[in-house]
C-alpha cells in the first residue's frame, strides 16, 4: 500500500469495546501530529454515519453498512488475529480497502495457555486439586497413575499452522526439550520462505523459522495426512478458519493419530474441527485427550456431549486475551501508520483470496 508525504492528514476512527487508552491516543498524536483521532467505545455506538470522512477504521468488528458509508477509507486495522467474522460484509467482499490484522499480540499468551494446559493433562493436575478442596493428602498409587507422568522431553509436537501463534508455541516446546515440526499451506523450502514478516513481539517466536526439524505443506488432505503421520505426541491447530480449513480434522484424520494417542489442542477456531468426530474419538480412546479453547458453536449449549467427553479440557476461547493485548494491537497499528506516511509495505495485510 503506498502512502503519502509525511506531513499528510489522516483521520483515525476506533471503534473498540473498551474507553480509550488516552496514554496511547496521546502517544499517537505526539508522534503523528497531522493525525485526527476519533474513539467510541463500541457498545455506546449510535451513528453510522461517523464513517464518512474518516481515512483509517480500527476495529474489532464494526465496519460501514456499506462502501458507499467511507469514500475516504483507505486503511481497517482489525483488532483480532482473523478475519473470518467479517468476511461476508460488503466492505470485506466488495472494496479493495486494505486491511490489516493484529496476528502477533497473541502469541505470548496462548502458548502459554497451550503449555499449562497440556501440563494440567500429563502431570493429572485436576486429580489433584480434587484431593486439595477435599483436605486429602492423597498418596501415589505404586506404578499406578501419579507415576505415568512424562515429561515433554523428546515428545514430538506438531503445530498445524506455524503463523505468529504458531512460533512461539514452537519456541516454548523447544524450551522444553521437544520436536517441532511444522506445517503450512505453501511450501517452506528457502530461508526466506521460513521467515516471519509479520509482527512479532521482541525476544518471541520463531522469526527465521529455526525450531522445525521438518517442514510439512499442502493444500490437499494426503499433505496433510503426512504430516499427521510423524508420530505426533502433542498436535496444535493454529490455522485460520477458511472454506478450505472447515472439518479440516474429522474421523480419518483422528484415525490417523490414534497409533500415538495425539494429544490433541485447539486454539483457533471450533469449525476447523468436526467436533462430533473429536467426540467419538475421545470416547474410543483414539486420543490422548484435548485442551479447546474455542468449540463450534460458541458458547458451547450446556448440553453439548463435548462437555463431558474424557479427558477434555475446555475453556471459553480466553487463551488470547491478557493485559497487553491492546498495547500490542495499537502497536501494529502505530507500525502501519508510520509505513503507510512512508509508502512502505505494511505488516499483516489481508489476502482477501486466501481468507486471511
Amino acid at each position: 500500500m503506498g502512502g503519502g508525504p509525511l506531513d499528510q492528514e489522516e483521520r483515525l476512527l476506533c471503534i473498540l469495546p473498551f474507553d480509550e487508552p488516552k496514554e496511547i491516543t496521546a502517544r499517537l498524536r505526539e508522534k503523528f501530529p497531522k493525525l485526527s483521532i476519533s474513539f467510541i467505545n463500541m457498545g455506546s455506538m449510535t451513528d453510522e454515519d461517523v464513517y464518512r470522512d474518516k481515512t483509517i477504521l480500527a476495529t474489532l468488528s464494526a465496519l460501514p453498512p456499506n462502501p458507499a458509508d467511507c469514500p475516504e477509507l483507505e486503511l481497517i486495522h482489525v483488532f483480532s488475529a482473523g478475519t473470518n467474522h467479517i468476511s461476508k460484509h460488503p466492505i470485506y467482499t466488495d472494496t479493495k480497502i486494505t486491511l490489516t490484522t493484529s496476528s502477533g499480540v497473541h502469541g505470548p499468551q496462548i502458548a502459554e495457555w497451550v503449555l499449562m494446559t497440556a501440563l494440567v493433562h500429563s502431570h493429572k493436575y485436576n486429580r489433584l486439586y480434587e484431593l486439595q478442596k477435599q483436605h486429602q493428602w492423597g498418596r501415589p498409587q505404586v506404578g499406578g497413575d501419579y507415576h505415568s507422568v512424562r515429561d515433554m522431553v523428546d515428545q514430538r509436537l506438531g503445530v498445524l499452522g506455524y503463523g505468529s501463534i504458531g512460533r512461539q508455541v514452537g519456541r516454548v516446546a523447544k524450551a522444553m526439550g521437544m520436536d517441532v515440526v511444522a506445517y503450512t499451506a505453501t511450501p517452506k523450502d528457502t530461508p526466506e520462505k521460513k521467515r516471519d514478516n509479520g509482527f512479532i513481539v521482541p525476544g518471541t517466536g520463531d522469526p527465521d523459522g529455526e525450531f522445525p526439524s521438518s517442514w510439512f505443506s499442502g493444500l490437499d488432505k494426503a499433505s496433510l495426512h503426512q504430516f499427521l503421520k510423524q508420530d505426533l505426541d502433542y498436535l496444535v491447530i493454529s490455522v485460520p478458519l477458511t472454506k478450505e480449513t472447515t472439518h479440516l480434522l474429522g474421523k480419518d484424520e483422528f484415525d490417523i493419530l490414534k497409533k500415538k494417542q495425539t494429544f490433541l489442542t485447539n486454539i483457533s477456531r471450533g469449525a476447523i474441527v468436526d467436533q462430533p468426530a473429536l467426540v467419538a474419538a475421545l470416547k474410543e480412546g483414539k486420543l490422548r485427550g484435548a485442551a479447546l479453547d474455542v468449540a463450534d458453536p460458541e458458547p458451547l449449549p450446556s448440553d453439548n456431549p463435548l462437555w463431558s467427553a474424557p479427558n477434555v479440557i475446555i475453556t471459553p476461547h480466553i487463551s488470547g486475551v491478557g493485559t497487553a493485548y491492546n498495547e500490542r494491537a495499537f502497536a501494529i497499528l502505530e507500525l502501519n501508520l508510520l509505513r503507510k506516511q512512508l509508502g512502505e509495505k505494511l505488516v499483516n495485510v489481508v489476502n482477501r483470496k486466501r481468507g486471511y
